[in-house]
């Protein structure tokens, strides 16, 4: 079992520890108040390797690990929460377009993600839906030589900003569930092409919105994976996403609690330093059991993946479990620092929002627990309609 990273992945961990203090740290408040995020930033992470490095070198990534990749987002995450999602999109849509798109469409799109010129969104969850992801009403039907798309996808992860998007849509029964949706690679930009953006309490410049379809036509080459059967293939990829979330929500904790650590040193009370005070100082040493507990469990999970070995019992287990113990532990950062904390100077608040977001997004709680219940014993756990496989994105 390896508990250190290599060398190679020491530098790249480094690179990316470097980028996100010089530039990231900093302004990490001013621009999580705005709805959109930094394009330069973007391009400047793709000119270091930190986007898609885990990434086919065929279609111009660096074919590092999943670890690696890893590494990477907690890195970025420590610094600035949203500027991460950069990371977590360039690998999982990245790697959704090199596996499953044509090789065309792969080889001009992948290389822009890895570059940073270009952000590839995901079009899965519907008003209607959420949990019950395969739930679809977005409809493509069969149009000459492609497909016209007419419906809505909401909760879309860089709605207004992605420059393109893998669109999940009804092609087959509606009743079949799973088994009647199938996959789009679309240009965003485009006519009958309509965008909002949600005023969200956190990851604003992540800009979730809704992406509206009307009659819009998609080549029949821009069909990923096989007819009427796309949803069960791709969503395998989601495994993948719930690790580097996971490492999101705990770059996020461990600043916080990194910074509280140095608040109770310095502050005094009653005529010595807080972090004398057991009552001070155990929740911050609960924390940090509770963050390298998480991070064992998030890095394992990725080392399976890079294995070839099945993790999606512990890729859910990362996606329940991450978010919700980050955000107590953000609480209590919070009321650690007194009156103080309560304030918008301090980024402990804005860390809180920011994270809370994905424990509703990519898969709730519950879903993740049935995934989990799913994989020890079977079926026989799931007493619902087993079409709901997965979340908001």
């Amino acid at each position: 079992m390896q508990f250190q990273p290599t060398e190679d992945q020491k530098a790249f961990r480094e690179t990316a520890k470097r980028f996100a203090t010089e530039k990231l740290a900093s302004s990490y408040q001013e621009r999580a108040s705005g709805h959109t995020f930094d394009r330069a930033l973007i391009k400047q992470m793709g000119a270091l390797g930190l986007i898609g490095a885990d990434l086919p070198e065929e279609f111009g990534g660096l074919g590092e690990s999943s670890v690696t990749s890893g590494l990477i987002v907690e890195e970025i995450a420590y610094a600035d929460f949203n500027a991460s999602y950069v990371q977590l999109l360039g690998s999982l849509m990245g790697g959704m377009v090199a596996q499953h798109a044509s090789k065309e469409i792969a080889s001009e799109w992948v290389p822009k993600v890895v570059s940073g010129e270009a952000v590839i969104g995901l079009g899965l969850t519907e008003p209607r839906g959420g949990s019950d992801a395969a739930n679809l009403i977005l409809k493509a039907e069969k149009s000459g030589n492609g497909w016209r798309l007419n419906g809505e996808k909401t909760s879309m992860s860089f709605a207004s900003q992605a420059d393109a998007a893998v669109v999940f849509a009804r092609t087959g029964d509606p009743d079949a569930g799973a088994r009647g949706v199938s996959a789009f690679f679309v240009d965003l930009n485009q006519e009958g092409i309509k965008r909002t953006h949600f005023d969200d309490i956190g990851t604003k410049p992540v800009g979730r919105g809704s992406v509206f379809f009307d009659d819009v036509f998609v080549p029949a080459e821009n069909m990923m994976a096989e007819q009427d059967r796309a949803f069960g293939t791709i969503m395998a990829g989601f495994d993948y996403s719930r690790a580097l979330i996971g490492l999101e929500c705990l770059g996020a904790a461990q600043a916080s609690v990194d910074e509280t650590w140095a608040y109770v040193q310095e502050r005094e009370a009653f005529g010595a330093p807080l972090v004398q005070y057991q009552g001070v100082s155990f929740p911050l040493a609960e924390a940090e059991t509770q963050l390298t507990m998480m991070r064992q469990l998030c890095y394992y999970t990725l080392d399976l993946r890079d294995r070839g070995l099945p993790h999606t019992s512990q890729a859910a287990m990362c996606k329940w479990y991450l978010p919700k113990t980050a955000c107590e532990i953000l609480h209590q950062c919070l009321i650690l620092h007194g009156h103080y904390g309560y304030t918008t100077d301090l980024p402990h608040h804005q860390r809180y929002n920011d994270v809370l977001g994905l424990q509703i997004g990519d898969g709730t709680a519950q879903i993740q627990k049935l995934v989990i219940a799913r994989e020890k014993v079977g079926r026989m756990a799931l007493q619902y309609d087993k079409r709901a496989k997965g979340g908001s994105k």
